[in-house]
C-alpha cells in the first residue's frame, strides 16, 4: 500500500468518524424553545481558549438545555466563538473574539469537516468572514465585541 493511498484512508476515516460524531451530538441535542427567557443565576465564560470542536458542540447543548443565561466576557477563542450564537448568550461589551483555521493539536493540519462543522454556528457577516477568510488562518484573527454586533447584529452584548 503506497503512501497516498495511506493518506487517504486515514483521511477518509477522520472525516467518517467527525460526520458520525456530530451527527450525535446534533441529536442529543434538547435546546429550549427559542422564545422562552433565560432564567436563573448566569453562566459566565471568560477567556476561554476553545478546544476541541465536538467537545464544544456537547458543551454549547448542555448550556442551551439549561435556560440559564449565559454571559461570553473576556477573550474567546477558537472553539468558544461557536457558544457566542447560543439563544440565551450574550457578549461582553469588552470582549475580544479570535477566528482561526481549526487544526488537529500541535501540527498545521486542518482536518476535513470540522470548519464546517464551526461554520454552522456562525451566522451573517461573522459566518461570511468565516467562509472568506478565517478558517484558513493559521493566525488568530481577532475582533472586538461591537465589531462581532456590527457583523452579526442578532448578537446581544450583555449589559454591563
Amino acid at each position: 500500500m503506497t503512501t497516498r493511498t495511506t493518506m487517504t484512508r486515514v483521511t477518509a476515516a477522520i472525516g467518517l468518524t467527525l460526520t458520525l460524531m456530530l451527527a450525535a451530538c446534533v441529536a442529543t441535542s434538547s435546546a429550549p424553545p427559542a422564545e422562552a427567557a433565560p432564567r436563573g443565576k448566569p453562566i459566565v465564560i471568560r477567556d476561554n481558549r476553545g478546544g476541541n470542536v465536538l467537545e464544544t458542540v456537547r458543551y454549547r447543548n448542555k448550556l442551551a438545555a439549561s435556560g440559564r443565561p449565559v454571559q461570553i466576557r473576556g477573550y474567546c477563542r477558537s472553539a468558544c466563538t461557536m457558544l457566542i450564537t447560543l439563544p440565551n448568550a450574550c457578549l461582553g461589551r469588552g470582549a475580544t473574539i479570535g477566528f482561526h483555521a481549526p487544526r488537529i493539536p500541535n501540527t498545521t493540519i486542518i482536518p476535513p469537516l470540522v470548519d464546517q462543522i464551526m461554520a454552522s454556528y456562525y451566522r451573517n457577516g461573522i459566518r461570511a468572514r468565516w467562509d472568506a477568510e478565517w478558517k484558513y488562518s493559521l493566525e488568530m484573527q481577532k475582533i472586538s465585541a461591537r465589531e462581532y454586533v456590527k457583523l452579526d447584529p442578532q448578537t446581544r452584548l450583555c449589559g454591563a
